[in-house]
């Protein structure tokens, strides 16, 4: 629970907020409000100071971190207690640090970012007056298999040179001047971002040889599975055939990927039903939407969309038309549209059925998040 005598905060809009605190104790609570819950040890409890600027760019969530020395650490209880995982950058602009995350170290200088993720325990190691740009997605909205982002963690990249710098200069204008995007595009930013992020962290040399990033025949399969989302029958049997390969080797390769075929073609579909939702017109129903991307069933669409982003497709379609409109956007097809109504199904979601009008504020996919929770 926030301490409110210990901080002070601005509010610029429904969608930025900064808080400052001169407490450890009140820290601690801002970085667990904010971020994520972490066990925080400062040398100068005496001098400690600590502001957080955070804004919102479609589903990703940025924030500007600043404050003088310390250790915050990621403990596996912590990491344990959340129900969700978070993918994060941290990009160092003033000071020194240190990330440590799965048996490695990224030793980080100004300009320099790291990947790492909080369903497992992590450590920074902050030197000096610091500050640290955290960018933070949801996990299941960054289409890297886990054993994929597991070899991207802790990794220092260089945020001068190469492509690492256009990337990470990027990141820089992107925290400091967050651009006013409606909810579709900033969701079409918040995508991209990520995957250039996973673009420079796959390619990082530390890598082990041949896994920087996924095999040719994993990007083939992956590519045919996005081309067929439609297809009600898509399964293993069906891509197994097209790739001439059996069954038991696709299972295989998935597996080896920490993935399975059902998971990654229910992702896809989800991830492209979401876009959709953000986007498309209004007056297209959900159980369109749902039915165009291979769902066939409602009521199955509704659980998954439900367990995947926290909140009914329905509501996550008002939302999102809701902040555009208080933005000063229009819908997507130039007015304030609806749903059309119709009959439930026995055993649907009627909002997915297309019964009623949006429901009560819902949440978002992804949590603010940053410097760790």
């Amino acid at each position: 629970m926030r301490h409110t005598h210990h901080l002070r905060a601005a509010m610029a809009d429904p969608e930025s907020s900064t808080a400052t605190t001169s407490r450890l104790a009140g820290w601690r609570d801002l970085v667990r409000e904010r971020f994520v819950a972490l066990e925080i040890a400062a040398p100068e409890p005496e001098r400690f100071t600590g502001t957080v600027r955070n804004t919102r760019v479609g589903h990703l969530d940025v924030a500007t971190v600043d404050s003088t020395s310390q250790v915050c650490r990621r403990t596996a209880g912590l990491a344990s207690r959340d129900s969700e995982a978070l993918f994060q950058v941290g990009l160092l602009t003033r000071g020194a640090a240190v990330l440590s995350q799965d048996g490695r170290e990224a030793r980080l200088a100004p300009g320099g970012y790291a990947v790492y993720e909080t369903d497992r325990p992590f450590v920074w190691d902050l030197s000096g007056d610091w500050q640290l740009q955290v960018f933070t997605w949801s996990r299941p909205m960054v289409a890297l298999s886990p054993a994929a982002s597991h070899r991207m963690t802790a990794r220092s990249l260089d945020g001068v040179a190469g492509i690492g710098g256009i990337v990470g200069r990027m990141l820089q204008d992107l925290a400091s001047a967050p651009p006013r995007l409606s909810l579709a595009g900033g969701t079409r930013i918040a995508e991209e971002v990520a995957e250039l992020v996973a673009t420079v962290a796959g390619e990082s040399p530390g890598l082990p040889a041949g896994q920087a990033g996924s095999s040719d025949l994993l990007r083939r399969i992956d590519d045919y599975i996005a081309e067929h989302l439609a297809d009600p029958g898509l399964g293993p049997a069906q891509i197994a055939r097209s790739h001439f390969l059996s069954t038991r080797h696709l299972h295989r390769l998935f597996a080896e990927a920490s993935w399975t075929v059902g998971l990654r073609i229910r992702a896809q579909r989800l991830e492209r039903c979401r876009r959709d939702l953000s986007s498309a017109a209004t007056d297209v129903p959900v159980a369109v939407i749902a039915r165009r991307w291979g769902f066939a069933d409602p009521a199955s669409f509704s659980r998954a969309f439900r367990a995947s982003f926290g909140t009914t497709p329905t509501r996550y379609r008002a939302e999102h038309s809701l902040r555009d409109r208080r933005a000063g956007f229009p819908d997507a097809d130039g007015a304030a549209g609806s749903l059309v109504s119709g009959g439930a199904a026995p055993g649907a979601d009627p909002e997915v059925s297309g019964g009623g009008g949006a429901g009560p504020r819902g949440g978002q996919p992804g949590r603010t998040a940053g410097a760790g929770r």
